[in-house]
């Protein structure tokens, strides 16, 4: 596995954690953003979610198929 997939993994994570904690906060404070952006970002946060298990997914099927 190359160092390039292993930063798009670390990314991947970092990038659903910041959306994760984003939405918190926002349901947290109530108001105008939350009524404008909570679902919002509760649903890219699934879609962020997705890309990184998928990625996650792939590196172990490539790890496994190469043989450790």
């Amino acid at each position: 596995m190359t160092v390039f997939a292993i930063i798009l993994m670390v990314v991947a994570m970092i990038v659903t954690a910041g959306i994760l904690f984003l939405g918190i906060f926002s349901m947290t404070r109530g108001g105008a953003f939350n009524d404008k952006w909570g679902n919002r970002l509760m649903r890219y946060r699934i879609l962020a979610q997705f890309v990184a298990l998928l990625m996650f997914a792939i590196a172990v099927s490539m790890l496994r198929s190469n043989g450790g």
